[in-house]
Parts: C-alpha cells; sequence; structure tokens
C-alpha cells in the first residue's frame, strides 16, 4: 500500500494536475474559453486566474469568445482609439472573460470595475433599467466608455496615447496625468505591456 501523504503534499498534486489540465485546456480553445472552463469546474481560484493571465508565458493564438464577439465590436465603435482587438484583450486580461470574476480588492465582473467607479461611469447599455456591473452587456460598454473619457482626461500627457488610455483604466487618470505618462508602478506597467501584448496576438477581424 503506498505510504499516506500529507494535505500539504496531496494539494500540491492537485495544482500539478490542475494546471496541466488548465493549460492544455487554454492551448486548444484559447485564453478566454479555457479559464471560463476552469473556472465553471471550480478548478481555478481568483489566484490562478491571475498566474493564468500572464500571458507573456502562454503560447498560441488568443481568440474572443463567440459569445462576446459582437459585443465587444460594437462596444469598440464608442472609443475609436481603443480597437475592439485592443479592448477585447483588456477583458481578457482584467477577468479572462468571466462575468463573476471578484478580485481580492474587490473589483467586480467582466470589467473589474470598482463599485465607486462602476456608480460613477457605469451604463445601462442594454437598456433593461438596470446598470448592472455583473452583466457583459453593460460592463464592457462601459469599459469602452471609461475608455474614451480617459483619452480626453489625458490627451494632454506626454508618450504614447493608447498606452496612457490603458494606464488610466488600471491606476486612474490622476496618476498618469501625475507622472506625464504611464505611472512607474510594476502592476499599471505589466498590465499594459499584457493588453498590449495580447491584443497584437489576437486574429485580424
Amino acid at each position: 500500500m503506498a505510504p499516506l501523504r500529507s494535505p500539504e503534499q496531496s494539494g500540491i498534486s492537485r495544482s500539478i494536475v490542475t494546471w496541466i489540465v488548465g493549460l492544455s485546456l487554454i492551448a486548444v480553445v484559447g485564453l478566454g474559453v479555457g479559464l471560463g472552463l476552469l473556472h465553471a469546474f471550480g478548478l481555478a481560484d481568483w489566484n490562478k486566474i491571475q498566474q493564468a493571465r500572464d500571458v507573456g508565458k502562454l503560447g498560441g493564438t488568443p481568440t474572443i469568445p463567440e459569445a462576446y464577439q459582437e459585443l465587444i465590436d460594437k462596444a469598440a465603435e464608442r472609443c475609436p482609439e481603443v480597437p475592439s482587438r485592443v479592448l477585447a484583450a483588456q477583458i481578457a486580461v482584467e477577468s479572462g472573460w468571466q462575468a463573476d470574476a471578484q478580485s481580492p480588492a474587490g473589483a467586480q465582473g467582466i470589467a473589474q470595475f470598482m463599485p465607486s467607479t462602476w456608480s460613477q461611469y457605469g451604463l445601462d447599455a442594454n437598456g433593461d433599467g438596470v446598470r448592472d456591473v455583473w452583466d457583459p452587456r453593460d460592463a464592457i460598454p462601459s469599459a469602452a466608455e471609461l475608455n474614451c473619457l480617459n483619452r480626453r482626461l489625458v490627451s494632454s500627457v506626454s508618450g504614447t496615447p493608447l498606452h496612457n488610455i490603458l494606464a488610466a483604466y488600471n491606476a486612474g487618470h490622476g496618476a498618469v496625468r501625475k507622472y506625464d505618462g504611464v505611472p512607474p508602478f510594476p502592476e499599471t506597467e505589466q498590465y499594459v505591456e499584457k493588453v498590449i501584448e495580447l491584443a497584437q496576438r489576437y486574429p485580424s477581424p
């Protein structure tokens, strides 16, 4: 009979198996769908999702989930300076396309709005009378609209405009203006890098 293993050893083994399965799924069906399946079957917690969203370490061609393609394209029309591939990359990096994502910091939904930000900028984009941060039909257009607002607010800042817009989404437009460009925050610098890198890997429309 095999010797009994401690819970810690068993947990490590399960983690290894989970990540083998998870990375295989991502390689076959793409980043967004793969993470969604992991989440649906309870194989991914927030920390693991954060690790998997380090898109620089994942190969293959990412895909926009079919259910969101039209919504992304239409939402991107609100802000031509942030084209659909960039908006899609934002959503993938923010939540891995999970409509029920909630970060330890309290950011909510597929576009990861903080409650205070949502209360100020959230839209009832689908016209059902409710501004619902958990509904991608509201959250994704709201993210696009916030990108456009940030574009105007950081238009006089030095550097690459698109990078500044993305940095403002992550760190706030005030920080971008304060530092006259992408703030020297590791999280924000990595966020901008990840979104741009992922957007470049999406197939052309």
